[in-house]
């Protein structure tokens, strides 16, 4: 059975009541004290303003209880307080609805904890901390949830997960936008509504901020965008200090206004916040008891999820991850940056590579710790110059944790979506022998890095606004000299997120397969290293020379045997292997040695035939 809030939702607007804080002060509390303690301290102060908005019309009041969270009380020292003030805000509600004898519903309000903005908790802590709070308030008697003033997606997501771990009560969620109609975190009304959506609320829209004028806007815009039903609860415009005192410039005639106006525009929930009164709601309630809007309303129109998502069109190539996702064979190849400033090999070797079908190309990020053009920089070229999508190597040796962060940051904005996530080479190893690693993280913790900037938060847990998109790879060396310590680390990089596997080059499919048994079930698609041996004197080079690489003998053999034909038994051999790991793989990276794309170009079009 649909729940009794529901069922009104879907047969009128509803009308919330006005703000409570401005109240408690202009009727005597002081307003930098704990304002929800008052309904422990002086019950009968806000259960009468909780009357005086069921007497001005309100469907429902909401509970004293903004920031009756353990984050917020505890400014206070009343972090112990939590249940004590919840249960008692949501009981005094209900003995107003009683007194008055009219059924409107009580809301538990829950405010943000301002901890996960500020860098002060983690999204655990909060989820916690809100948890905590709607149980109490639902051992009180909430008739539903109203999260409201939250500053951005991040923590909104937080208290909606908090809400629904602990019941099914219906669920309006609402944000504060700024005056240029987006949140604190950047993030525009529609990614807010769909957001919140997705998470399971009832309604979501905007309370606090500006205005009414600000309100409309952003309904129009959700409206426009969205299926979930819209609440509007804006502030009575922006205040200023009169004779030490905060006044608010809207009156109660502008807000009943501005009610029709936001109905029309497609709210389904209106009522007002910081500087609203009974006064204001008694003027919504006359203009919602108008004919226009039994008769001419805006009806909410739902749409199933899937007609919102956005699907690739002729014009827009699909991703790394949309093929993947569908089972393709991908076929990426390794680039080198440029050791200067001009580009051109790289990208005219990516041109003639994506001709023959590559679907990406690998970027180093300073391979063998020689200097080297920002494999950032190579990225955004390619992407405008040949259209193809790149996959950036990313190594936490050169950046501490702020630069790390930053440098994710930019590259997404840019565009760049796939990262692989590598602890890189040590700087004594290449041109700089003096240089030191920074290495605040390896691999493991770049990997944990990236999926926090994809949940929203940074590694300090402040929000960045819109959460990031990275497609997370990890790599693997099956012929590393201690298997058991790579296997490891390997499990550790698959928990900690990544999305795909990347193998280094090798040159057997056997040692993969073993590799891969030890192993243990993997459920996220594998991309196998190929590098087409050129020599003999190639091969011992890689053997002998190279960490980490091991060249059995036998291929080594079939090197040396070929003689002055090495590149052509390189490419076989690479065939070979390519058809050998088809089955145990989702995909190939091949690697040009000394950046000569024409090697692999067979090796492509092999891959992508088959």
């Amino acid at each position: 059975m649909k729940h009794p809030f529901i069922k009104a939702l879907e047969e009128r607007v509803i009308l919330g009541d006005g703000a409570m804080g401005t109240l408690l002060v202009n009727r005597g509390a002081r307003h930098n004290s704990c304002l929800e303690a008052l309904v422990i301290e002086s019950p009968d102060l806000v259960r009468r303003i909780h009357e005086d908005y069921i007497a001005a019309g309100a469907d429902f009041i909401e509970t004293n209880t903004f920031g009756a969270n353990r984050f917020r009380l505890a400014k206070h020292g009343r972090a112990g307080q939590v249940r004590e003030i919840n249960f008692r805000a949501a009981r005094l509600a209900r003995d107003a609805r009683e007194i008055s004898g009219h059924p409107v519903f009580v809301a538990g309000a829950i405010g943000p904890t301002g901890a996960l903005l500020a860098g002060e908790a983690r999204p655990p802590e909060v989820r916690e901390a809100l948890r905590e709070q709607t149980l109490a308030l639902l051992e009180g008697g909430v008739d539903l949830l109203i999260l409201e003033t939250f500053p951005d997606i991040a923590e909104l997501r937080e208290a909606i997960l908090a809400v629904k771990e602990s019941c099914d009560l219906p669920v309006i969620a609402q944000v504060t936008f700024q005056r240029d109609r987006r949140t604190v975190g950047g993030e525009p009304p529609e990614e807010v509504a769909n957001a919140a959506s997705s998470l399971g609320a009832d309604v979501a829209g905007i309370n606090c901020s500006a205005g009414p004028q600000t309100a409309l806007e952003v309904v129009e815009q959700m409206a426009a965008h969205t299926s979930i039903r819209i609440s509007a609860m804006p502030n009575a415009g922006l205040p200023k200090y009169v004779d030490r005192q905060l006044v608010y410039p809207s009156t109660p005639e502008y807000f009943g206004e501005y009610t029709r106006k936001l109905v029309e525009a497609g709210a389904n929930v209106v009522g007002g916040c910081c500087g609203t009164t009974p006064e204001h709601v008694a003027k919504m309630r006359e203009s919602l008891d108008q004919e226009w809007n039994r008769k001419g309303r805006v009806q909410v129109i739902e749409r199933p999820l899937a007609a919102l998502e956005v699907t690739p069109g002729p014009d827009k190539p699909r991703t790394m991850r949309e093929k993947l996702r569908a089972g393709e064979f991908l076929v990426s190849v390794e680039l080198d940056p440029p050791r200067g400033l001009n580009p051109r090999k790289a990208i005219e070797g990516a041109a003639y590579l994506k001709g023959l079908g590559a679907d990406c190309i690998n970027i180093g990020d300073s391979p063998m710790a020689r200097v080297r053009m920002s494999a950032i920089a190579l990225a955004v070229l390619l992407q405008q110059r040949v259209e193809i999508e790149p996959i950036i190597h990313f190594t936490s040796r050169d950046r501490n944790l702020m630069a790390i962060q930053s440098d994710l940051l930019g590259a997404h904005a840019l565009g760049i979506r796939n990262v692989i996530a590598l602890t890189g080479d040590p700087p004594s190893s290449g041109d700089y022998s003096r240089a030191t690693g920074v290495w605040d993280v390896d691999s493991i913790g770049l990997i944990k890095i990236l999926k926090m900037l994809n949940s929203g938060v940074d590694w300090a847990g402040n929000s960045i606004g819109k959460a990031t998109e990275f497609f997370v790879a990890c790599a693997a060396n099956p012929t590393a000299d201690d298997v058991e310590q790579e296997l490891d680390r390997v499990r550790r990089k698959l928990e900690a997120g990544a999305d795909v596997l990347m193998t280094q080059q090798i040159y057997s499919a056997e040692i993969l397969e073993s590799f891969l048994e030890r192993l243990g079930p993997v459920d996220v698609p594998l991309l196998v290293g190929i590098m087409p041996l050129q020599s003999s004197r190639h091969a011992e080079f890689i053997h002998n020379e190279l960490a980490g690489v091991f060249v059995p003998h036998d291929v080594r053999e079939r090197m040396r045997l070929a003689g002055e034909n090495g590149i052509a038994e390189g490419i076989t051999q690479a065939r070979e292997l390519l058809e050998a790991i088809r089955p145990m793989a989702q995909g190939v990276y091949l690697v040009p040695s000394f950046g000569r794309v024409e090697i692999v170009g067979e090796l492509v079009q092999a891959a992508k035939q088959a």
